[in-house]
């Protein structure tokens, strides 16, 4: 954890709150572009017709009175992942392993009816997990199937790595591993494990989980000193791309590794949160700051991303 000594955040390079909202998202970011990455079946549509490789979409629910084919939608399908086109944070999110007599199984085991998922689908569309609480689109997306190199880190769930881009650079990375507390989603604020990762090698760095520093996976008790994410000189220019298909500046690209599909963006989010600094130990402000002295806009993603790997 960072100590909060004025003088020490600033020689680390810490971005805070306002530095972020201020100096980078509203500057670098147009607001008639959050619509692209705010709502996820747009930026869906958008990757698939760009080529950009995400998890297959399923189908959608888009009206309460659409909620009663749920049933013959999903029969097809024995694993899935139910969404807000909306949601933050991963509210909403609700993934579904396996269909056995009638029942809906999440990684936890724990069963759903199928009154349970309409339930769930019309919350979804009511608004309660999207921003702003307006109402909402339910998008059904086929599950990624986990990545072998991930087996002894994840716990009931599919780890995700967060890059951050600056002007189409990526500047610092971190894998969200989910737990048992987490309720098998990689997410921090619910107990998820964050690793930070070497730009240069793809390699883990340190872990953290609730800010505070780990060495083992707390459900595996796997060490992170020997995690290393394969297809890394794969993974920078797929997330450095969304720079061109987007226009934003200041951008979070999520993405997953699928055992048969290698790399998939899954969301992105162009207010990303700061906790990857926790994760990496070292502040994101210097960094970003080095970029806008280089930033070259004729570069593609392939330069940019080997670039980012040399000086960080």
């Amino acid at each position: 954890m960072f100590l909060a000594n004025p003088k020490k955040l600033r020689e680390l390079g810490i971005l805070g709150m306002n530095g972020r909202n201020f100096s980078y998202i509203a500057r670098h970011n147009p607001r008639h572009l959050y619509p692209l990455v705010d709502n996820k079946l747009k930026f869906k549509l958008l990757a698939q017709k760009a080529g950009i490789a995400v998890p297959e979409l399923l189908g959608t629910v888009s009206e309460q009175h659409d909620i009663k084919k749920l049933r013959s939608m999903l029969a097809p399908h024995a694993q899935f992942v139910i969404k807000p086109a909306k949601g933050s944070g991963g509210k909403g999110i609700l993934v579904i392993n396996e269909q056995r007599h009638d029942l809906y199984f999440k990684p936890s085991e724990e069963a759903l009816t199928n009154a349970q998922i309409e339930l769930h689908v019309s919350n979804i569309l009511s608004g309660l997990y999207s921003l702003g609480g307006t109402p909402d689109i339910a998008m059904i997306e086929a599950m990624v199937q986990l990545d072998p190199v991930f087996t002894d880190y994840s716990y009931e769930g599919i780890p995700d790595l967060r890059v951050i881009l600056f002007r189409g650079y990526p500047v610092m990375a971190m894998l969200r591993l989910a737990t048992h507390v987490s309720d098998g989603k990689a997410n921090l604020h619910q107990g998820a494990v964050g690793v930070g990762i070497d730009l240069a090698t793809g390699t883990a760095l340190r872990a953290v989980q609730f800010n505070r520093p780990v060495s083992k996976h707390p459900d595996t008790g796997y060490a992170f000193s020997e995690l290393k994410i394969p297809h890394w000189n794969n993974i920078l220019p797929l997330a450095a791309s969304c720079y061109e298909h987007t226009g934003l500046g200041y951008l979070g690209a999520d993405i997953v590794l699928d055992k048969n599909l290698g790399p998939l963006i899954i969301e992105l989010n162009a207010r990303p949160g700061l906790s990857i600094q926790v994760a990496n130990g070292v502040g994101l402000g210097n960094r970003l700051k080095k970029i806008n002295t280089i930033a070259n806009a004729s570069q593609s993603p392939e330069e940019r991303s080997k670039i980012s790997q040399e000086i960080f």
